[in-house]
Order: C-alpha cells, then structure tokens, then sequence
C-alpha cells in the first residue's frame, strides 16, 4: 500500500456499462471520479445500479474494494484515498511501485529462496514477479479479504499450482500453523484501517521467527513514517535479537522493515555491492540503489545503539 493523492471529483452521472473483456469482474461502469476515460471495476452484480455505486464511491462508503482502470494501469483501492497495488496493462508481471521493488532486496540476502510466504495478495505484484521470476520457488499467499481474492483474475494473478497456493484465512494463524524453514516472508496486509493488529503484535513476530529458516528473513511494508511505527520496530528489535533495519522509500512515504533470523548475521557490504550489481543485470531492478539505502540505514541504526550504550 503506498499515499495516494485523489483527483478531484465530479458529480456522479449515469454511465453505460461496457461489455466485460475475460477475466474482470461482471460490472464496470465510467469513474465518478476527475479523470475522464477511467473505468471503475466492480464485484457487483450485473444489476446493480450505476448511480448508488457511484454515490457511494465519492462519499467513500463503499464497503468492497474496487479496482479503477485508466486504459493503461490498474489500481486497487480500498478508499479513494490509498492505493493498495498498481499493474501497468501492457507490463502485468512488472513492479510499478518503488516499494515493492525495494521489498524484493531480500535476493541481496537469499538469492535463491526454496519457500516464500506471502502475507496480503493485494493486486499481487509481488506474487506475480516472484512466480514469473523465481521459477523454482515455492510461493503460499495469505489473504483474509475474498473480495480481494475474487479480484486475482483483474489483476491477472496466476492461477495455482504446483509451485503457487493462494489461502484465504487469517494470516497470524496460518503463520502459527506452518511448518519451519520458510526463506522470506514478505508482509504486505492493509485494509482501510491499516496493518492488522494481529500482524504487528510480538506473538506474530516471534512465531515468524520461529518458522524462518535459519538464514531467513522477514521484510514488512511499513506505510506512512518510521515514528508512526516505532512500536512494532522496537518489538522487532526485542524478538529478532537487534538484528533488523529499517530504510525508507521516499517515493511512496513507505519504509521496509528487514528482520534476519540469524542472531550472529553480519552483512558483508563489499561483496553485497558486487552481488548487487549482478542482481540489477538479472531483474532488472536497482538493486545497487537499494543497497546504498539499506547500507546508510544499517550503520546510522548500529551508531544509535553504540550511542545508546555509551550513555
């Protein structure tokens, strides 16, 4: 999920529904909202009526999500306000969002993952990558909203397989239910309220803990700014023995949280800057830029405790 800054609205109006191309959901309607061309998608039925959605959609009391289409990009939102995930048509396996392209630097840390567990599906970007991507790796995604389940297809999400499961359920209890020897577990899970409180306590993170590998890691979205989250960071700190950092995305107001399950991990920054380097060949993705950001975060964090001892 990253801010998002609505367009101005228009009044609503009464638009035809255009035919349903494959794979979107039975009702669609021209967007109440500024941008002329958009078309909001929706888990309706196909008689549902144009204009009380469209209230409903200005007043922000529409109670599903609803995807909006420009011709160009998809956007999942849950309020007008936030967009949850972006897919650009023409590039739907692509992350269109810095944060989820720096939530793939854990490839700096395990580049070759057996297991990723994926916590929120959203528009699934990450999914969709990781599958397209990690050939080899064995993805699980947990998802508590079926409407966002119900929206996979919009959003051209794979359909299951041998090395891709998609499970509706709490995502702390399958969490406390799964087998050890999970590589990464990606944390991305926000409604309109924000993160589940379920998803930031200290039992959730240290049954995460315990079911990562020994060289595994967590790496947690954090919407919005680092103050707004040192609660959780500072728990992260507690269970995952001091081993965390926290950078930024400044380009989505969004910080990536890395907690590493190895309590005597010690990053070797020369031989991840090469690493880096190689990995921006192969994914097309800056991960040299993403390393600059971890590196800086890591040492100004390691002064800051060295401080703290000090005093």
């Amino acid at each position: 999920m990253t801010a998002f800054q609505p367009s101005p609205i228009r009044p609503a109006h009464k638009a035809p529904r255009s035919a349903r191309p494959a794979g979107e959901p039975g009702f669609q309607m021209a967007s109440p909202f500024e941008d002329d061309g958009e078309r909001v998608l929706l888990l309706e039925p196909a008689g549902a009526d144009p204009e009380a959605l469209a209230a409903q959609l200005l007043a922000g009391t529409y109670a599903r999500p609803f995807v909006i289409d420009d011709g160009e990009r998809r956007y999942l939102h849950f309020d007008r306000r936030l967009v949850q995930s972006v897919m650009r048509l023409d590039a739907p396996n692509a992350l269109e969002v810095r944060y989820t392209q720096k939530m793939m630097a854990f490839l700096l840390f395990q580049p070759r993952p057996r297991r990723i567990a994926l916590i929120g599906l959203g528009g699934g970007s990450l999914v969709k990558f990781c599958h397209t991507r990690l050939p080899a790796t064995h993805l699980t995604v947990v998802e508590n909203n079926p409407d966002v389940i119900a929206l996979r297809d919009t959003f051209r999400v794979p359909p299951d397989g041998a090395q891709l499961e998609v499970v509706a359920g709490d995502g702390a209890a399958w969490v406390a239910a799964a087998d050890k020897g999970i590589d990464v577990l990606l944390l991305d899970a926000f409604d309109r309220r924000g993160c589940a409180p379920g998803l930031t306590s200290r039992e959730f993170l240290a049954d995460v803990k315990a079911r990562l590998a020994g060289s595994g890691l967590l790496v947690a979205n954090l919407a919005g700014d680092e103050a707004s989250h040192a609660g959780l960071i500072g728990t992260a700190m507690e269970v995952f023995d001091q081993q965390v950092i926290v950078f930024p995305v400044k380009e989505d107001d969004n910080h990536i949280l890395l907690a590493f399950r190895d309590p005597a991990f010690e990053p070797n920054w020369r031989r991840l800057h090469n690493q880096a380097k190689e990995l921006r060949a192969k994914y097309d993705l800056d991960f040299p830029a993403f390393l600059d950001r971890i590196e800086q975060s890591a040492r100004r964090g390691l002064a800051r405790r060295e401080a703290l001892r000090g005093g």
